[in-house]
């Protein structure tokens, strides 16, 4: 028998708050289970209808020192019943369990904000590996006096509750103790255990002992919040008013690795994903791999350069060939690419940026690689690029990649990073029926008068026909080298090939007529400040300009998905303001690229830290150009 299992004691000194917008770090060692225990308080909350958005912070170090700076790990949940775009600027609640998690995250909590501390976190050795001064303890001497301070001793507590689970080793207990701090948090914010006991019932039904233990220490989390009477008060947040229907909690790669099953389903191809795992986008592989139903073919190649060949020899037989990575994979991708290209045959390339360069920083977010995806083949290898806005947007972007790489036989670069790769969002998912169907053409055969197949003859939007090997007289040659136009026999003839790079430039450019256009996502159509932006800053992008316009402030922004070619309209928008002011989380990318197409002198706003920018950044970097 565990203990704390007893029915709730109602207590009269503990009120109920309503609030409307609540920020929440969990924050402790990697092997803490932080992103369970925030994962699983984003499940709760998404059920209730409450808007949310989360941003995951994990360490670069596959298992770092224990206690050390480099190695805390973070969880970020801000939800509200209001909109949310964005994980938040600064956070109301820190849970720390140890001294380097408080030390970590104390400059992103706000004064006066709660700080929930394991004691236990906090000996002379946490302290002396979070590096503070001899003799120096944050709980006990006064550097916390700004803060709403609560000590709790998870770890005593964790392992008093599973003291009849003798069967379990201390460290079997100890890795318990989330589940007490998730059901503190719980009680605290006014939640119903189920939907964590429905998942560790599901998780351990074949290991009673652990699956028990675990319950019995979430429920005793629970109780202790309502008998330690440490808190005056509970909260509460009410329901969003959101658009009706049936919401569920998505994740990026999660919408993205959907978004690609939809196009199979949706265009009649099979998925076949040729990758190498790499960090932030090996969850694509796991995700897709879970749907052979579908009729997808997951391969994990020997290396990046094994994994976008065996993806193009997929889509040269009729698949949808795919692969995934991240900048220093795309790095070893790029020949591949360039011959995918040549080939002019459908693949769609997914980059989860992290920070780079090189390996840069493998666990943190940046949007480091337009200018790779632009430029970085060689010769001229114009390759189209879209890039998904919100963990949600992954799931339609990753539909259009397919769309586009079928209906113009071309590569596509899709863009996305790791702060929406990993971070979550309530998703209104669409139903089967209201997705488009994604004609495909294969050439069967010679048409009536055709005397000869001529594999790069291209049809109105400048597409060459997709001849599947082995179709009776569609044989053809393929390869890297230069083609012949319509014949597609090698050329090394200098007009010849002026012309095929001219015609595969302007095959990637007439995309843009089956495009949609770009829209203002808010404010007016003209005014003194237009903010651009592309990919994961559109929260940050979204807040700080809501705010400015309800100040009165002439803002728009307009956000771009279609990188490469850009919208016919974009630059009739930009020459509607006096200032366009471009945020990215990198040196100013695709400021460049505005700047040498459209000849705006856009203004830039940069953060290369591996964290978002936060929407009080932003809000002041435009208020000077106001």
């Amino acid at each position: 028998m565990a203990l704390y299992l007893r029915a709730p004691i109602k207590s009269n000194m503990q009120k109920e708050v309503v609030l409307q917008d609540v920020v929440i770090k969990f924050a402790g060692d990697s092997g803490d289970g932080m992103q369970l225990t925030g994962q699983q308080f984003t499940n709760n909350t998404a059920l209730l209808g409450i808007d949310l958005a989360t941003f995951p912070d994990f360490p670069a170090e596959i298992r770092a020192p224990l206690g050390t700076l480099p190695g805390v790990s973070g969880f970020q949940i801000h939800f509200s019943s209001n909109r949310v775009y964005t994980p938040g600027d600064i956070c109301d609640v820190l849970v720390a369990m140890n001294a380097a998690a408080l030390k970590v995250n104390l400059k992103s909590l706000k004064k006066g904000g709660k700080i929930i501390a394991n004691i236990e976190g906090f000996d002379t050795k946490n302290l002396r590996l979070a590096a503070y001064p001899d003799g120096i303890n944050p709980l006990e001497d006064g550097s916390l006096d700004g803060y709403d301070l609560t000590k709790v001793d998870v770890t005593k507590l964790t392992r008093e509750a599973l003291k009849a689970y003798t069967e379990l080793g201390i460290k079997e207990r100890d890795r318990a103790k989330n589940m007490f701090v998730l059901g503190m948090i719980y009680w605290l914010y006014n939640r119903n255990l189920d939907t964590t006991i429905d998942y560790l019932k599901d998780k351990f039904k074949k290991k009673e002992s652990i699956l028990n233990s675990n319950i019995d220490v979430l429920k005793a989390g629970y109780f202790y919040g309502e008998t330690a009477e440490l808190f005056s008060s509970r909260y509460k947040v009410e329901k969003s008013k959101m658009d009706p229907g049936t919401y569920r909690s998505i994740m990026g790669n999660q919408a993205l690795s959907m978004g690609l099953i939809a196009g199979s389903q949706k265009s009649g191809l099979p998925i076949f994903l040729g990758t190498y795992p790499i960090t932030p986008a090996t969850d694509i592989l796991h995700e897709l791999s879970k749907y052979k139903n579908f009729g997808v073919k997951t391969f994990q190649a020997e290396d990046e350069i094994a994994g976008i060949s065996a993806a193009i020899g997929a889509s040269y037989g009729g698949s949808i060939g795919m692969t995934s990575t991240s900048g220093p994979g795309m790095a070893l991708k790029t020949e591949a690419m360039g011959l995918a290209m040549m080939l002019e045959i459908p693949l769609v390339i997914i980059n989860i940026q992290r920070g780079g360069p090189s390996t840069g920083l493998p666990t943190k977010t940046e949007q480091s690689d337009l200018m790779q995806a632009y430029y970085g083949r060689n010769g001229e290898a114009p390759i189209p690029i879209i890039a998904a806005s919100t963990p949600s947007d992954c799931f339609y972007m990753a539909f259009e990649a397919i769309r586009i790489a079928i209906q113009h036989m071309t590569p596509v670069i899709l863009l996305s990073d790791g702060y929406i790769a990993n971070g979550a969002e309530p998703w209104k998912f669409p139903s089967a029926s209201s997705l488009p169907t994604i004609e495909v053409k294969f050439k069967k055969g010679l048409d009536d008068g055709e005397e000869k197949f001529l594999p790069y003859k291209r049809d109105e939007k400048g597409a060459r026909p997709w001849a599947i090997p082995g179709t009776p007289g569609l044989e053809h040659r393929i390869g890297g080298l230069e083609k012949q136009a319509e014949t597609g026999n090698v050329s090394y003839d200098s007009e010849n090939h002026e012309f095929m790079v001219k015609a595969r430039e302007a095959k990637v450019e007439k995309i843009a007529d089956y495009i949609p256009l770009q829209t203002i996502d808010s404010g007016a159509e003209k005014g003194k400040v237009l903010i651009l932006g592309w990919g994961s800053t559109y929260g940050t992008i979204k807040s700080a300009a809501l705010q400015l316009q309800s100040q009165g402030k002439e803002v728009s922004h307009a956000h771009i998905k279609y990188m490469r070619p850009f919208p016919k309209n974009l630059g009739d928008i930009l020459k509607n303001f006096e200032t366009v002011v471009i945020p990215e989380i990198n040196n100013g990318q695709l400021i460049k690229i505005i700047r040498d197409k459209y000849f705006v002198d856009a203004k830039g706003y940069n953060k290369i830290m591996g964290v978002p920018i936060t929407k009080q950044e932003l809000v002041t970097a435009v208020e000077q150009y106001l």
